[in-house]
């Protein structure tokens, strides 16, 4: 998992009941449109996140353009947590030969 995606779904699981628009996620998730829509694309194909357009109504009113709105899925709320936390800690490396101290050493030699 890339860590743009990572970025898009914790942006996702502040609030996983709350819809969130495209502009919206590019600035929590502080990426470019360019990167944020085809993360949200494939991750609406695997059934992770539903969208919905906007009402016209709403946007033609408020004078801009319409905006399709994302909220994770149940299903992915959970495998998201899930993924984020493998990632997490398959980037934890353990430490280094010379960095591990034996029980009971007091450090120095």
């Amino acid at each position: 998992m890339t860590l743009q995606t990572q970025l898009v779904l914790r942006a996702l699981l502040e609030d996983p009941a709350k819809e969130r628009y495209g502009l919206e996620l590019c600035e929590l998730a502080g990426l470019p449109s360019g990167t944020i829509y085809p993360i949200l694309a494939r991750l609406e194909q695997v059934g992770w996140v539903d969208s919905t357009w906007e009402d016209p109504a709403v946007h033609e009113k408020a004078g801009r353009p319409r905006r399709r709105f994302y909220q994770i899925t149940k299903d992915g709320t959970e495998q998201a947590r899930d993924a984020l936390a493998r990632a997490y800690r398959s980037r934890k490396q353990p430490l280094p030969g010379w960095a591990a101290r034996p029980a009971g050493d007091g450090g120095v030699s």
